[in-house]
C-alpha cells in the first residue's frame, strides 16, 4: 500500500480513494487512522482478488444498477457490495488475516 496525500484529487465527500496499489488521502492525519487504513486495505484486497481491472468494472456496474434503483448517489455508493464489506469490517483490524476469498459476495 502506497499512501499519497492529495486533497485536490478527492471531491470533499470522500476521505480516501484506493487505486491499486495506491491509496490517496485527503490529509496527512489519515495516515494514523488505523480504521480508515483498514477500510482501504480491504479495498486493495478486493481489487487484487478481481485482478484489479475487473474490480473497477464490477464497481461501476454495481454503482449504476444501485443508482437506477434508488436515484441517490451516496446511497448507491454506500450499498455497493465492496463498500458494505469495507464499512462493516473496518473496525476489525484482524479481518484481513481470516477473510475468505471473494468475501464481498456476502454483501451483494
Amino acid at each position: 500500500m502506497i499512501l499519497i496525500v492529495n486533497k485536490r484529487l478527492l471531491s470533499g465527500r470522500f476521505k480516501g480513494l484506493s487505486l491499486w496499489p495506491f491509496v490517496f488521502l485527503e490529509s496527512k492525519k489519515l495516515k494514523k487512522d488505523k480504521y480508515f487504513l483498514n477500510h482501504e486495505r480491504i479495498h486493495l484486497r478486493q481489487q487484487l482478488e478481481l485482478l484489479v481491472i475487473f474490480f473497477y468494472v464490477w464497481y461501476a456496474i454495481e454503482f449504476f444498477v444501485r443508482y437506477l434503483y434508488c436515484r441517490e448517489g451516496m446511497l448507491a455508493y454506500r450499498n455497493i457490495s465492496f463498500e458494505r464489506e469495507a464499512y462493516r469490517r473496518e473496525n476489525d483490524l484482524n479481518y484481513l488475516k481470516n477473510r475468505p476469498f471473494w468475501a464481498f459476495r456476502k454483501y451483494l
